[in-house]
C-alpha cells in the first residue's frame, strides 16, 4: 500500500476502534484516539469536547450520542486532506435513522498515532426511494 493509503487504513482502523463498546468503556484506548483538541457536533446538535466526550463515552454502547449502530457503518471512504489529515465519510443508522457521518483524523509530529480530531453525525430525513450511503 502507499503511505496514503496506510493513512486512510489507519484512520479507519481508528474510527471502528471508537465504535467498539470495549473501547468506550476503556477510559486509557479512547484518550488515546482523541486528539487533545478534539471536538464533535453530534447528531443531536450538541458540541462535546475531549474531557467531556471521555467522561460519557463508557456509559455509550455505540454512536457518540449513545445507541447502537445497526449493523455496521456503510460507505466508509477516507481522503487524504494535507499530510497527516485524513477525511472520513461514512453512514450509520441508529433506531431506524440514517446519520451521515464526518471525522477528521490527524497524526502530528512526534505523536504515537492517528486520532479523532473532529467529529460530525447528520441526521437524514428518510425519503421514498433514498437508501443510498454517502
Amino acid at each position: 500500500m502507499s503511505p496514503e493509503q496506510d493513512a486512510v487504513a489507519e484512520a479507519i482502523a481508528g474510527e471502528l476502534q471508537l465504535m467498539d463498546p470495549d473501547v468506550r468503556r476503556s477510559g486509557q484506548r479512547a484518550e488515546r484516539l482523541l486528539d487533545p483538541d478534539f471536538l464533535e457536533v453530534g447528531a443531536s446538535g450538541r458540541r462535546w469536547g475531549r474531557q467531556e466526550m471521555l467522561a460519557v463515552l463508557p456509559g455509550m454502547s455505540g454512536g457518540p450520542d449513545g445507541g447502537s449502530y445497526e449493523p455496521e457503518p456503510k460507505g466508509m471512504t477516507g481522503a487524504i486532506l494535507a499530510p497527516g489529515s485524513v477525511h472520513l465519510t461514512y453512514e450509520t443508522r441508529r433506531g431506524g435513522q440514517r446519520v451521515r457521518r464526518s471525522s477528521i483524523w490527524r497524526k502530528q509530529d512526534g505523536s504515537s498515532g492517528w486520532r479523532m480530531y473532529y467529529h460530525q453525525a447528520t441526521p437524514v430525513p428518510e425519503r421514498p426511494g433514498d437508501h443510498r450511503p454517502g
